[in-house]
């Protein structure tokens, strides 16, 4: 077989088919892994090319403001506590209400300088690394505006409420997708978590009714975008992991051993209609093993996930502030 570009890597195991190689990103790299393996590194996207991983992120560019020593309001009008993470937790929400929905104004998805960062990614690299935009699907925009507690309840006892926060969500996303569909990004991903390792935050009846039929709108538009379509959930997601399948995604991540997954299984079950992308376990391994369990690790993986295509290595979630970071380098190189 010929050597693929990593553009060509990437998109032809979102088809589910068998690539020169298999490929390797992750959504997120902890600052402190980042500084410790390639110190001259400033940003996410600088290490990724650093380390030859084959696709690029990037995010919308959205504006926000710091309230706090670690505390910033978003554009959307929430406010995130990082605290020494670089990902950060709700902790104020604008929306409570049905009133306080209809007041709400959401940003402009097509405000000036909104794609400037994919617009750069693209100049510089399109063709050689797929290239990738964060979006949402339908958790956590009503999320982050009303508040994991909050949304919960609604989903008992304001169901119209939450309806209307999962279309907020699904037009505004496919209103970006379109944008970036036309800036020449190569596929989208989505990072709505609804599950924890006991199960789903809701019953499946209630994610059927209220999520479902979002989930599927947004799959359904991404993909007459021509816009592959990576679906993040950790957690075991197995009582609704058909529904996830029958919406459309063109990939599910991160198949989350904590919560329960299994990457062997999964791939047996849906391999024939979703790409994978997962699985090495970055909830005991990767922060507490040793290099040599990392090593087989990653091999099972890749032993369970690669054959027949379809497969893109990566950790069970992310690369967290807490992983190895000799961890990460074995892991890296026993992908290589």
């Amino acid at each position: 077989m010929a050597t693929m570009t990593s553009a060509e890597r990437v998109m032809c195991a979102l088809r589910r088919e068998e690539p020169d190689h298999v490929p390797h990103f992750e959504w997120l790299i902890a600052a402190n892994v980042r500084t410790a393996l390639c110190p001259s590194a400033k940003t996410h996207l600088d290490f990724a090319l650093a380390m030859d991983h084959d696709a690029l992120l990037v995010d919308p560019d959205w504006r926000k403001e710091q309230v706090g020593p670690t505390r910033y309001r978003s554009e959307w009008g929430y406010v995130l506590d990082y605290g020494h993470e670089e990902h950060g937790v709700e902790v104020e929400s604008p929306i409570a209400s049905s009133a306080d929905f209809e007041r709400y104004q959401a940003p402009d998805p097509c405000a000036p300088g909104r794609f400037a960062t994919l617009e750069r990614v693209v100049a510089e690299h399109k063709g050689k690394k797929a290239i990738g935009v964060h979006l949402n699907d339908v958790f956590s925009v009503p999320r982050y505006l009303m508040g994991m507690e909050n949304l919960l309840y609604a989903v008992a006892d304001e169901p119209e409420l939450v309806r209307a926060l999962v279309k907020l969500s699904v037009d505004t996303n496919l209103a970006l997708a379109k944008e970036v569909a036309a800036r020449g990004a190569d596929f989208v991903w989505t990072g709505d978590d609804y599950a924890g390792n006991a199960g789903p935050l809701m019953s499946p009846k209630s994610f059927r009714e209220l999520f479902w039929p979002g989930l599927c709108r947004v799959a359904q538009g991404f993909a007459e975008l021509g816009l592959p379509f990576i679906k993040h959930c950790d957690g075991n997601i197995w009582p609704i992991i058909d529904l996830r399948v029958e919406a459309g995604p063109s990939a599910l991540d991160p198949i989350d051993q904590q919560g329960g997954m299994d990457l062997a299984e999964v791939k047996a079950k849906f391999g024939d209609r979703v790409a994978i992308k997962g699985n090495v376990d970055c909830a005991e391994v990767l922060p507490f093993g040793t290099v040599e369990e990392t090593i087989a690790e990653t091999r099972r993986a890749i032993r369970e996930g690669a054959p027949g295509g379809g497969f893109i290595l990566s950790s069970s979630n992310s690369i967290h502030s807490s992983v190895k970071p000799e961890n990460y380098a074995a892991m890296m190189d026993t992908w290589r």
